[in-house]
């Protein structure tokens, strides 16, 4: 098909990420999957294949930028192009200040704010030498309400937001620059956060109200299949009870 694209998705092996893979390769795209767990990968991969789309993966952590390298390299090598790269790892082990979890401010830092800027370093230099390319990046509805707990969380997610804006006026007539901002959405989200009373807090807010992950997939799917003269900024996305 003449508009299939060729797009790297990070975070691809569960949540948003795999949600996303599964309706782009439906809608004939070609997707490249990058994850930590190989196992979950595989198996995503797999069942893409098997169902008659185009898929390949390449075990990535995103606090490698050697390995964001690597997984636009795959994607050139096996569908010898790439059109978009959907920057969507992140992780939450949110916390008040002074519980004092120093280790996962860092581990936020590295892998939702240095992660997406390792995307954006690896994809570039391709999007130049085809003069097309499309960057997405997934940040998150928690910078744009700020909440106790959410503080460093909220912050790596601002930041991202900041050098998406930068990134979109710098871009050229080339480049389109999207943010895609999910609000409670029905992911693993909750599994990283080592307070127990906040993981209680956000698991019992996300079974209240959370929407699925197939709904970000459909908003990124739409500022894909824009034509390329049109650039979609910035979506939110969040459930329609959630303040």
């Amino acid at each position: 098909m003449n508009d299939m694209k060729v797009i790297a998705i990070t975070g691809a092996s569960s949540g948003i990420g795999r949600a996303t893979a599964r309706l782009l390769a439906k809608k004939g795209h070609a997707v490249v999957l990058g994850a930590r767990r190989e196992v979950e990968l595989a198996a995503l991969t797999r069942e893409l294949i098997d169902a008659g789309e185009r898929a390949s993966y390449c075990v990535t952590d995103v606090t490698r930028r050697t390995d964001l390298e690597a997984l636009v390299a795959h994607a050139v090598a096996h569908f010898g192009r790439l059109d978009v790269i959907v920057n969507n790892a992140g992780i939450g082990p949110i916390s008040r200040f002074d519980a004092l979890k120093v280790d996962d401010w860092d581990a936020m830092i590295d892998v939702n704010l240095r992660g997406t800027l390792y995307g954006i370093a690896a994809a570039l230099p391709v999007f130049a030498r085809q003069e097309s390319g499309h960057v997405i990046n997934v940040i998150s509805t928690a910078g744009l309400t700020i909440l106790p707990t959410m503080g460093i969380y909220a912050a790596t997610k601002n930041a991202v937001r900041t050098a998406t804006e930068a990134l979109r006026q710098e871009a050229g007539p080339n480049l389109r620059v999207t943010e895609i901002s999910p609000g409670m959405i029905d992911t693993n989200f909750g599994e990283s956060i080592t307070v127990q009373a906040t993981r209680t807090e956000i698991e019992d807010r996300l079974k209240a109200i959370a929407i699925s992950p197939d709904s970000i997939a459909r908003g990124i799917l739409f500022a894909i299949n824009q034509p390329p003269e049109v650039d979609v900024g910035s979506i939110v996305i969040r459930p329609t009870a959630q303040g």
